[in-house]
């Protein structure tokens, strides 16, 4: 890994894009009558923004937190490391048993917000070479952070996986609530999304302590240990769940296929609309032509707060940014895109429109120059930390107001 000089300066001019007019515009063909989503004005990009490169030379940095003030992240391929001052330290941590296939591999984290030196990860597991599930486990940092070790394995188990590491997404969050919000995907397979007692396609929300059930969880009341972990349902490949500052509103992030990436609104208990089952006429296939949200089948399904229309851009992390520093974009979710190559500030509505994003901006330092982003999690110091996901001498930046 070649060493980044520290916070390297890439910042660019702003660039003015077309204000939004009275009567919000799509930010792209729109979505299709049968995959009901948010038109959103194209809001205008004011100010420039400060992109510097905090570590390079990365392979596939999956995520990124902090414990104990240091920098964590995960790669994909089975590897933890601290980054201090642009370098990269390999962490000391038993990984041996991550299944690195396709999408799947050590994945998502999150540090415990007690200051413990606590933190979950995210990852494919197998046993002897075989796929066995998608787990979180959860890790003890070391006090000079130089290892950790497993403190619970798995605190979460059973996550379906696909041997090929398909629709592997999951990434935990803390909630304001306390608990351990994870988004899953559905590896592929047509039944899971809309079965309640798989925990693929679904957002959970887990006790962080025991990884059971968090207090209210809609399911409580379930027979099925699984169900009693689940928010949502209905879902295809979420990435990211993200929390709306003043309001404490979760916010997922997910995978479309062809067409209609989503943004939605967390909702305990409801359907997401996802069934490429098609409400079992075909459970052995998967058909990826039903709609994101499909109303026709479901009628009580969320609509999406935001959706891509044609063609999708594989939506990947998602964070709200907020305080004075960030000006006019306080308050709005950052939100990256992989196969898109750029970073989207999405603004949700309040009032009647509070559960739809009603603006969209892509600022140009931030529009194809530094190849897919994946990450995207807000730092201590309050700046948007992102992770590039090239395969190819990957980057963490650091984001803020210019």
């Amino acid at each position: 890994m070649r060493v980044a000089p520290l916070l390297t300066t890439v910042a660019l001019a702003a660039v003015v894009l077309t204000a939004c007019s009275s009567a919000p515009a799509p930010t792209s063909s729109g979505p299709s009558p049968s995959s009901p989503g948010s038109s959103a004005a194209e809001a205008p990009a004011t100010g420039a923004l400060r992109v510097e490169r905090v570590a390079e030379g990365l392979d596939k940095p999956w995520d990124v937190t902090w414990v104990r003030d240091r920098m964590l992240v995960t790669q994909r391929e089975g590897t933890l490391a601290t980054i201090t001052d642009g370098r990269e330290t390999p962490v000391r941590a038993d990984l041996a048993s991550v299944y690195a296939r396709g999408e799947g591999g050590l994945m998502g984290m999150a540090a415990y917000p007690d200051d413990s030196g606590r933190f979950v990860t995210c990852q494919t597991h197998q046993e002897g070479g075989r796929p066995v599930d998608v787990r979180v486990v959860a890790w003890q940092l070391s006090a000079d952070g130089a290892s950790a070790t497993r403190t619970k394995d798995p605190l979460v188990g059973g996550l379906p996986i696909n041997p090929s590491g398909r629709h592997s997404g999951c990434r935990p969050t803390f909630g304001p609530d306390g608990a351990l919000w994870i988004g899953t995907g559905d590896t592929a397979r047509a039944t899971i999304p809309q079965d309640r007692t798989a925990l693929g396609g679904k957002v959970l929300r887990v006790d962080p302590e025991t990884g059971g059930p968090a207090a209210g969880n809609p399911f409580a009341s379930s027979g099925s240990a699984a169900e009693r972990l689940v928010s949502g349902y209905g879902h295809r490949n979420v990435q990211a769940v993200a929390f709306q500052p003043g309001t404490g509103t979760g916010w997922s992030v997910e995978h479309g296929p062809d067409v209609d990436d989503e943004v939605n609104v967390v909702i305990p208990g409801r359907n997401y609309g996802w069934d490429p089952a098609r409400g079992g006429e075909s459970p052995g296939g998967y058909d990826e032509g039903v709609p994101m949200t499909d109303l026709q089948r479901y009628p009580d399904a969320v609509p999406a707060a935001w959706s891509s229309g044609d063609p999708t851009i594989a939506t990947s992390g998602g964070a709200f940014v907020s305080g004075p520093a960030w000006g006019d974009l306080d308050g709005a979710l950052a939100v990256t895109a992989q196969k898109g190559e750029k970073l989207l500030f999405m603004r949700p509505g309040t009032g009647a429109d509070a559960q739809r994003i009603v603006s969209v901006s892509t600022p140009p330092e931030l529009d194809g120059e530094f190849g897919r982003l994946r990450g995207a999690r807000v730092g201590p110091d309050g700046a948007l930390y992102l992770t590039t996901d090239n395969g190819n001498d990957d980057v963490i930046l650091r984001v803020t107001r210019g």
